[in-house]
């Protein structure tokens, strides 16, 4: 998009930081009453009364965290803000506000700026919250997006990291290792788009993956349906890093080992099939993928009956003993001692 030459390019430095800024939320609108304030003064102003207040901050940078050559800048910008809302998720927690900071290089017309907004503003509106301010600034090295998230829990609900016990079930939601492959499939597309530019990849095939990497989605709706199902969970995380490196956390933080049942671990009929295009190992991809953003909790024993026949959830394995250590259970009935083989932010 950016080298269509015969595009709209408008320079950012026509705007200014602050045009921009308000160029960028003229028609953004505000729904909760927590936000008391929000764009237009020196901070925004919140107000949880009786709530607790949860806070999560990330930073995606472009060539490490993404790649313009198939990251279209709509989805980015929903994707952006969908990573932040599950760390809220991963609490047991409401997602309410954001705030949006770019930093981006002159390469960046106000065209392509605008489409990165609009989708972090369609982000905004599915999952119905309030985009409160940020800020922008001048980049040496492409485009950078950072996004805190804000959210609101009652203090008996929250779940954190620590509060799994031995003989608790580890349950996981959705299916895992799509956004990997899907991954996979458009760095071999690029590859291909290198070599002949003339060449139009046909990936309806991998139409699920592709979404999955691209256009992922938080699950902001599993606390709700936790609660009518009478169900809390001991402790929580998001699947941002790779399962095998979750359980880890949990584990490490809770002071427990666990049994992963690799037969267990749900993968969509699509991720199967392209595993085996690939001759990639279906569990490998599943543990050490990453970028999924399901949520990975556990519950009591005496909770399996509640949320057993539900579609959304898949008890993977239980936990132990920390002196049994972190093992998977093969297909073959094999007990593998578990390694964190998942995403590494320091490493490029």
């Amino acid at each position: 998009m950016l080298e269509d030459k015969n595009q709209k390019r408008t320079s950012l430095a026509e705007l200014g930081e602050f045009g921009l800024i308000d160029y960028l939320t003229k028609n953004i609108t505000i729904n909760h009453e927590s936000t008391i304030k929000s764009i237009g003064d020196d901070a925004a102003v919140l107000n949880f009364e009786d709530k607790k207040v949860v806070v999560s901050t990330d930073l995606l940078i472009e060539g490490v965290h993404f790649d313009l050559a198939y990251m279209p800048l709509k989805h980015l910008g929903y994707k952006a803000v969908v990573a932040n809302l599950s760390d809220i998720c991963a609490m047991n927690a409401k997602p309410t506000q954001i705030t949006v900071s770019l930093a981006m290089s002159n390469r960046f017309p106000l065209e392509a700026i605008e489409e990165l907004y609009e989708g972090i503003k369609l982000a905004a509106k599915v999952y119905n919250v309030d985009i409160i301010g940020g800020d922008t600034t001048s980049s040496q090295k492409g485009l950078i997006i950072s996004i805190t998230a804000i959210g609101e829990v009652d203090l008996d609900e929250v779940a954190y990291r620590n509060g799994a016990k031995p003989t608790n079930l580890l349950v996981v939601t959705g299916d895992i290792g799509a956004a990997y492959m899907g991954l996979q499939v458009l760095e071999r597309e690029k590859q291909v788009f290198q070599v002949n530019p003339n060449n139009q990849p046909d990936l309806e095939q991998y139409s699920y993956l592709i979404e999955r990497q691209l256009k992922p989605e938080a699950r902001a709706d599993i606390k709700e349906l936790l609660a009518q199902l009478d169900v809390k969970p001991t402790s929580m995380i998001d699947i941002s890093d790779g399962l095998s490196s979750e359980i880890l956390h949990l584990c490490k933080q809770s002071k427990v080992g666990c049994n992963l049942y690799e037969e267990k671990i749900p993968a969509d009929p699509q991720l199967i099939s392209v595993c085996e295009e690939f001759n990639l190992d279906i569990t490998t991809i599943a543990l050490s993928g990453g970028e999924d953003y399901e949520l990975l909790f556990t519950i009591k024993m005496e909770d399996f009956d509640k949320i057993k026949a539900n579609p959304n959830f898949s008890v993977i394995g239980h936990m132990v003993e920390e002196n049994e250590g972190v093992h998977l259970i093969t297909r073959a009935d094999t007990k593998i001692p578990l390694k964190a083989r998942g995403w590494n932010a320091l490493e490029n």
